[in-house]
């Protein structure tokens, strides 16, 4: 059965995020582990995390995305910036371990014309910083849609990042399927292509989690502007092409479409029957 759900608040606490996930037919989530626009984290309630980590087992429910916040730029031109995004991504793999075996997803960040060989080298450094050898966590880079200066923009961008990470064993990536259509991968017409390209660029076991949402623009726009699904570029039938794909049907699919729960407890329904 398709593992999906939504990103949720965690203003309410842990359990409360389970209990959610559950009302709208989710079996799995993703939340921010700090303000997603700005640096501050709320103390975490160990127990709270217990009782989620006990609900989930035995709801049967799939691994959690968690989100690092927007504002974190590991290859920002600034050095404070960077030292910003070291320190919140080490305390957020500490906090990760409250609720163990899970995936940390980062947008890698954008190099501010310092050029994409500068950004890989200090998104690699930040990584080499903050990994340790006994988290349980899995990081993951998450695709981008190549706006700007983004890195990430490609599947040989990640594969070099990879590359250069002490503990590659505890990285992974996410592959957000507005972002990869918008950097010109061709999900619609050719998602066997596509997904071939990734395991020879990075390699399939690579591919950890699944951000599934349709896109505004057509392929190859470099804009990363996200539509509900079946509304935008990609439609429902890539969309069913997606969640049956043997690369991708087993893993957690996190919907960041604009919606409120009760559309994404619609589309999750949607999603679900499309799987076979």
């Amino acid at each position: 059965m398709l593992t999906i759900g939504c990103h949720l608040s965690s203003s309410k606490g842990f359990l409360s995020m389970g209990r959610t996930a559950s009302s709208i037919g989710a079996d799995t989530f993703a939340f921010f582990t700090r303000n997603p626009r700005g640096g501050s984290a709320k103390a975490i309630d160990a127990d709270d995390a217990a009782v989620l980590n006990a609900w989930m087992r035995e709801r049967g429910f799939g691994k959690l995305v968690a989100h690092a916040p927007y504002t974190l730029n590991c290859c920002s031109d600034k050095p404070h910036a960077r030292e910003f995004a070291r320190q919140a991504m080490a305390d957020d793999l500490v906090r990760m371990e409250f609720t163990p075996h899970n995936y940390y997803n980062f947008h890698p960040g954008s190099h501010v014309k310092q050029g994409a060989e500068a950004g890989i080298e200090m998104i690699a450094a930040v990584l080499n910083d903050v990994l340790a050898p006994e988290q349980t966590t899995t990081v993951l880079l998450e695709t981008m849609a190549g706006k700007g200066t983004e890195v990430g923009r490609s599947f040989e961008e990640l594969a070099a990042i990879i590359d250069r990470v002490e503990l590659a064993d505890h990285m992974g990536v996410c592959f957000d399927t507005c972002h990869v259509h918008d950097a010109g991968y061709d999900i619609v017409n050719d998602l066997d292509g596509v997904l071939e390209e990734f395991d020879r660029v990075l390699g399939i076991d690579r591919l950890k989690a699944v951000h599934i949402n349709d896109s505004k623009n057509p392929c190859g726009a470099h804009k990363d502007r996200h539509e509900t699904i079946g509304a935008g570029h990609i439609g429902i039938e890539a969309f069913e092409r997606i969640v049956n794909h043997p690369a991708l049907r087993d893993l957690p699919f996190i919907l960041e479409t604009p919606n409120e729960l009760d559309g994404y407890a619609n589309e999750i329904e949607v999603l679900r029957n499309l799987q076979r």
